[in-house]
């Protein structure tokens, strides 16, 4: 089985250029274009479509994506230009946090309320 995450963007443009130079995601189909209103993005943690069909009220998804490397993850993303102002008042967003269940975790949210959980067994 085999599932890929379905999220909703009010501008694909913004959202691609947002998933593929800040997140290093690269098109499945490098013919594909925004305009075409759907777009598929692969990255080492598997698969993304992102698109601007099924209706202007449904917005902001969630994806828990395992990772081995949270720290430098995070530092990279800083890097390629991940804004952490836009939830200051979540210290999720702002850098990796333990969890009091286990886990390592941080989160980034795009424009249109989509958020990738990047989460690592505590050691």
């Amino acid at each position: 089985m085999k599932m890929i995450p379905l999220f909703k963007c009010r501008d694909l443009h913004q959202a691609v250029g947002f998933y593929t130079n800040v997140l290093d995601f690269r098109l499945k189909y490098p013919e594909a274009t925004a305009d075409d209103g759907v777009i598929d993005l692969i990255s080492e943690f598997g698969e993304l479509q992102l698109s601007v069909y099924e209706s202007d009220h449904l917005f902001g998804s969630v994806v828990n994506v395992w990772v081995n490397d949270m720290d430098s993850r995070f530092t990279y993303y800083l890097s390629r230009g991940l804004d952490t102002s836009v939830k200051k008042e979540s210290p999720i967003h702002q850098g990796p946090t333990d969890q009091t269940w286990g886990t390592r975790e941080f989160y980034v949210t795009d424009t249109d309320g989509n958020t990738l959980r990047f989460c690592q067994r505590q050691r």
